[in-house]
């Protein structure tokens, strides 16, 4: 495995990042598998010298934080992990149960920790940003977890570019603890982020994280057609997916993933994760896995150096989309 710094930081994390959305219970989503049978996964990535563990307070309601937190205690020694979780999105429908205000904030960072059994979470991320609660208010709210030591990084996910960009300048302005990730929807099927997020990231030194980087399985190979919703359990349940990729010229990238493969040798996840691991800002795309095979093929692309007209083979197709997943 290799390592990198996670942004304009110290800290280090591996070039794959375990996704632990699906670690938890069925209950929440059917393709979800339970705790014993995450186990495999946890202990595969902790032998692979994958060190950096991503899941969010709203996965299984809290599950898979606890499956998350268990698993490594086990496999990993806690002190060179790195825990990220998420807060916003509602945990019941009941008030002040999610958004981000300052209430919900904290009590949402206390619950995570107990549920993960830790004392501190390494990197906490705002899992999109409040459109009902001011943002001065939200930073202001995280700055005061750093300071009493329950969060030492902060991260934001899925924005659009000019709100990231304000609140960065809105932590400089007042002595905050400033976002130094970005957790984007960003993969060679959906490349909207490189109009103005990737530059703002690279040009403020935040590390970005992409979720999604196989765009559901898409990029992976394993689909017939676009509309091939049978390859796996989540493909089949993910309504999520098919309101992300429904653009015809999509396939015409998958095939161009499939013909670079092939003419490598390696498989198309392989390919498809080397494209993102090769952007400047790129640190650790983040992998979900419910098969072996997927996670296995995930650490053999950190080793994989894609030419550059293998890269222009791979982007040549690619047609502009509407915004998708905010």
């Amino acid at each position: 495995m290799k390592y990198a710094n996670l942004g304009h930081t110290g800290l280090k994390v591996s070039r794959i990042c375990l996704g632990c959305m699906s670690y938890g219970t069925p209950e929440w989503r059917p393709w979800v598998l339970d705790e014993e049978s995450s186990q495999p996964f946890f202990r595969r990535a902790v032998e692979a010298g994958i060190n950096f563990f991503d899941t969010a307070d709203m996965y299984s309601l809290g599950v898979s934080e606890e499956v998350t937190g268990r698993a490594l205690r086990h496999y990993a020694r806690m002190e060179e992990v790195v825990i990220a979780t998420k807060v916003y999105y509602p945990m019941t429908d009941r008030p002040n149960m999610g958004g981000l205000s300052r209430k919900h904030v904290v009590q949402a960072c206390e619950a995570s920790l107990k549920r993960l059994g830790v004392e501190t979470i390494d990197l906490y991320q705002i899992h999109r940003m409040d459109p009902h609660t001011p943002l001065e208010e939200t930073l202001a709210a995280l700055d005061q977890l750093v300071r009493q030591g329950k969060v030492r990084y902060l991260g934001a996910s899925s924005s659009a570019a000019w709100k990231f960009a304000k609140a960065l300048s809105l932590s400089e302005r007042n002595g905050w603890a400033r976002f130094v990730s970005m957790q984007n929807h960003y993969n060679l099927v959906y490349r909207e982020e490189e109009r103005e997020m990737m530059p703002l990231c690279e040009a403020e030194g935040i590390g970005v994280i992409p979720w999604s980087p196989l765009a559901r399985g898409l990029l992976a190979g394993t689909r017939k057609s676009l509309d091939d919703r049978q390859a796996t359990a989540r493909a089949g349940s993910d309504a999520f997916a098919v309101a992300l990729y429904d653009n015809p010229h999509d396939w015409d990238v998958v095939e161009a993933v499939k013909q670079v493969a092939s003419a490598r040798g390696n498989t198309p996840a392989e390919v498809s994760l080397a494209w993102l691991l090769s952007k400047p800002a790129v640190v650790a795309p983040i992998i979900g896995a419910t098969k072996l095979e997927h996670l296995d093929a995930a650490i053999r692309s950190v080793d994989v150096t894609l030419t550059p007209d293998e890269v222009k083979a791979l982007e040549a197709p690619y047609q502009p989309h509407a915004v998708r997943g905010m």
